[in-house]
C-alpha cells in the first residue's frame, strides 16, 4: 500500500485531518467562507504516494466537477498532473466516501456548461481565469 504524504501547506493538512478525523462532519467548508468542499484522495504522479486535496464542491447530479484554478496562478496545481496520470480517486463528500474516476473535460460545449456551474458554486473562479493565460482545467468525477 502506498504511503500517505500530507500537504506541505498547513491549512490544507489541517483541513484534511479535521475532515477525516471527524468522519466528514467537520472541516467540510472552505475556511471561513461557509462554502462546501469535498476531499479528493489521489496518487502522486511522481512519487506514487497517496495525496489528499480539499476542493470546492461543484456537483451535477451524481457527478462532481473539479476546477484546477490555483487562484489563477500561472501553472496548474500539482493535483491536476496527478489526475491526468491516474484517473482513479476516492471522493469524500462529508460522510459519504466513494471510489470514482475522473476525466478531463475537453468538449467545448460541456466545458462552457460546467464552467458556468463552477462559477455559480464559487464565483471567484471567474476572476481567477482573468489572472492567468492558461485555460483552467476542469475534471468530471464519475462513479
Amino acid at each position: 500500500m502506498a504511503k500517505y504524504i500530507p500537504s506541505p501547506r498547513d491549512w490544507v493538512r489541517e483541513q484534511v485531518e479535521l475532515y477525516e478525523s471527524s468522519g466528514g462532519t467537520k472541516g467540510t467548508t472552505l475556511r471561513d467562507t461557509g462554502l462546501p468542499v469535498v476531499l479528493v484522495t489521489h496518487r502522486g504522479n511522481k512519487t506514487g504516494a497517496i495525496r489528499k486535496t480539499p476542493l470546492m464542491r461543484v456537483k451535477e447530479g451524481g457527478n462532481y466537477v473539479l476546477v484546477g484554478s490555483q487562484g489563477g496562478a500561472p501553472k496548474d496545481p500539482v493535483w491536476v498532473h496527478n489526475l491526468r496520470a491516474d484517473p482513479h480517486v476516492e471522493l469524500r463528500d462529508e460522510t459519504v466516501v466513494r471510489t470514482m474516476r475522473v476525466r478531463e473535460v475537453t468538449d467545448a460545449a460541456e466545458r462552457a456548461r460546467l464552467w458556468a456551474l463552477s462559477v455559480a458554486a464559487f464565483p471567484p473562479y471567474a476572476e481567477y481565469q482573468t489572472r492567468t493565460e492558461r485555460k483552467i482545467p476542469l475534471f468530471v468525477v464519475e462513479p
